[in-house]
């Protein structure tokens, strides 16, 4: 399991740099035994009116693409924006 979260931190930290210059960032929290990883968001993420793209398109792709076997990620603080 620690190789896998390794992986996920080496993940964020290649788009934490984006998500910064939006003055927001993104820390891991866990990995359940489901094999969903949950992350918190901080700053301007945790209540962007684009977030839900950037968690879909920006941060679950690119965890998975270095662990596969991720089935989704999770914001555990998301604002839902209705």
């Amino acid at each position: 399991m620690e190789n896998l979260v390794e992986r996920i931190q080496h993940a964020l930290l290649q788009i934490r740099p984006f998500l910064e210059a939006d003055r927001g960032d993104i820390t891991l929290v866990e990995v359940t035994d489901d094999m969903v990883a949950r992350v918190k968001l901080h700053g301007a993420c945790k209540d962007c009116s684009m977030i839900a793209m950037t968690m879909k398109a920006g941060v679950e792709e690119s965890i998975k693409k270095v662990a596969p076997e991720i089935v989704s990620v999770e914001a555990i603080n998301l604002v839902r924006v209705k």
